[in-house]
């Protein structure tokens, strides 16, 4: 049996990335979120809240459609 380092190393690196830049948008999430609870605490105008609500949707999304795909990709 022989095994093809070089496309081990590759998967190996290609999903490091992807499970780090995954991690990193689902954060960014987090901390709109955060963000939006802390201008409606502080009474903040209604656009930084709605933006605050809108990119933390957009990065939940994102996420969604990642693991999406990559179930996508598993089961085809």
């Amino acid at each position: 049996m022989k095994i093809d380092w070089a496309a081990l190393a590759s998967v190996f690196g290609v999903s490091l990335v992807v499970t780090v830049a995954l991690v990193g948008v689902f954060t960014l999430g987090i901390v709109a979120l955060s963000k939006l609870s802390a201008t409606a605490a502080g009474g903040a105008s209604g656009g930084s809240a709605a933006l605050a609500r809108t990119g933390a949707y957009a990065c939940f999304a994102a996420c969604v459609a990642a693991v999406a795909y990559g179930i996508y990709l598993i089961v085809a």
